[in-house]
């Protein structure tokens, strides 16, 4: 077995055993990888509370031939702002859940480990109404999945009413048809999306945030095929 040292953020964990865990990491340099941590369970582990999502850590593995094996973890950032506030936390989980889905083990993907680790940053500093929406987008742009928001999915026109998925986007009153969205709704996809997500996140709670925020969570699922099992947590 190969040691490799990398830096993740803990998706989620499950029980193994007695006394051991199963951790997924969204790491920098080798994608998600499933690792077990033997013992983090018993009260005497060095470094069980380590391995909890959010956090951030250092960590030296054992490649396994399905599981790899964690011998070290160091934390680099806890992220105790968001651990303190349930909401902060929800949210977290929500965008972990995201990431957990639509990432593939062993397949590295540093500019999604980056957005994940912007994100959480974004959320322990302010705890935007629109962060999980815009981060959802940003992952399905991400993903090669971006809507188009400037203009109608199926012509030119800038009167924009609707969105569906099945079309790719936004579309105008000719084309319409899937959810109804209102203009500040528009406005706001194409902020997030055109690359003024900091001039999004600035909105304050209101029925647009809401729209972009129910329409986020239907669009990854939508891509998902599946639900997220979070989402409820934070409705």
């Amino acid at each position: 077995m190969a040691l490799y040292r990398d830096q993740g953020i803990v998706l989620r964990t499950y029980k193994l055993g007695e006394a051991d865990r199963i951790v997924s990491f969204m790491t920098e340099r080798h994608g998600k990888v499933r690792a077990v941590a033997k013992g983090v369970r018993k009260t005497k582990s060095k470094f069980g509370a380590r391995l909890e999502p959010p956090t951030h850590v250092a960590l030296q593995l054992y490649e396994g031939r399905e599981l790899d094996i964690v011998t070290q973890a160091e934390s680099i950032d806890h992220f105790r702002a968001i651990r303190e506030d349930l909401d902060r936390l929800t949210r977290a989980v929500t965008m972990l859940e995201a990431v957990d889905q639509l990432s593939l083990e062993r397949e590295p993907n540093p500019e999604l480990y980056r957005m994940l680790v912007g994100g959480l940053r974004t959320i322990a500093d302010r705890n935007s109404a629109l962060m999980v929406a815009g981060f959802h987008w940003k992952l399905l742009a991400l993903e090669g999945f971006r809507p188009i928001v400037e203009h109608c999915a199926m012509c030119d026109s800038e009167a924009l009413v609707a969105f569906d998925p099945e079309a790719g986007g936004l579309l105008c009153t000719e084309h319409r048809r899937g959810t109804r969205v209102s203009p500040d709704a528009v406005r706001m996809l194409q902020d997030i999306l055109g690359g003024r997500l900091a001039v999004a996140l600035d909105e304050p709670p209101s029925s647009a945030t809401h729209e972009v925020d129910h329409l986020a969570t239907r669009v990854m699922e939508h891509h998902l095929e599946r639900r997220l099992r979070s989402v409820g947590l934070l409705e």
